[in-house]
C-alpha cells in the first residue's frame, strides 16, 4: 500500500523537479545548453530571491534565462555572460557572491552571530552562578565575602 502512495508521489513530484527551463528554451547545441544551465544556476531570481533562474517559473527569470541562452550563442564566455549580468543586476544576482570588501559582512555574519551567542551564554552563566553563590548567605556572610573579594564601599 506505502509503495503505491510513494509512487502516486514520485510520479506528482517529477515535474517540479525537473526545473523552470521550458522547452522553447533549450539549445540544440548540448555544450551550450549544458554551459547555460550551468551559469543558471548559480543566477538568482530577482523575483523569488531565494531560487536560481534555472528552477523559477517567474517570468523575469525567463527572461534572463533567455538572455544567457542568447549571450552564449552570440559567443560570449561564461565569465563576460555573468559580469554581464553583475553589472545589470548588481553582485545580488549571484546565488554566492563572491568574498571581497563590498561583501565581507555577509560572508562573516554567521561567525559573528556564533561569537556573539556564544559570549552572550557564558555572561549569563557568570551572573547566574555569582547570584547563586551569593543567594544563600546572611548579611554577615555576604559582608564578610565582599570584603575577602574587594568590593568593600570604603
Amino acid at each position: 500500500m506505502w509503495l503505491r502512495w510513494l509512487s502516486i508521489v514520485l510520479l506528482v513530484a517529477a515535474p517540479l523537479a525537473a526545473g523552470a527551463v521550458q522547452p522553447d528554451e533549450i539549445l540544440a547545441d548540448p555544450a551550450l545548453e549544458a554551459r547555460a544551465r550551468a551559469l543558471s544556476a548559480e543566477l538568482r531570481c530577482m523575483v523569488c530571491q531565494n531560487e536560481s533562474i534555472d528552477d523559477s517559473h517567474a517570468d523575469l527569470a525567463r527572461d534572463l534565462r533567455l538572455l544567457v541562452r542568447e549571450r552564449l550563442k552570440a559567443g560570449d564566455s561564461d565569465d563576460s555572460v555573468r559580469d554581464f549580468l553583475v553589472a545589470r543586476y548588481g553582485k545580488f544576482i549571484l546565488l554566492k557572491p563572491p568574498l571581497d570588501l563590498s561583501t565581507l559582512l555577509l560572508w562573516s555574519a554567521p561567525a559573528l552571530v556564533l561569537v556573539l551567542g556564544a559570549g552572550a551564554i557564558v555572561l549569563a552563566m557568570r551572573r547566574r552562578a555569582s547570584a547563586v553563590a551569593t543567594a544563600g548567605l546572611d548579611a554577615a556572610e555576604r559582608e564578610k565575602l565582599e570584603n575577602l573579594l574587594g568590593k568593600d564601599d570604603a
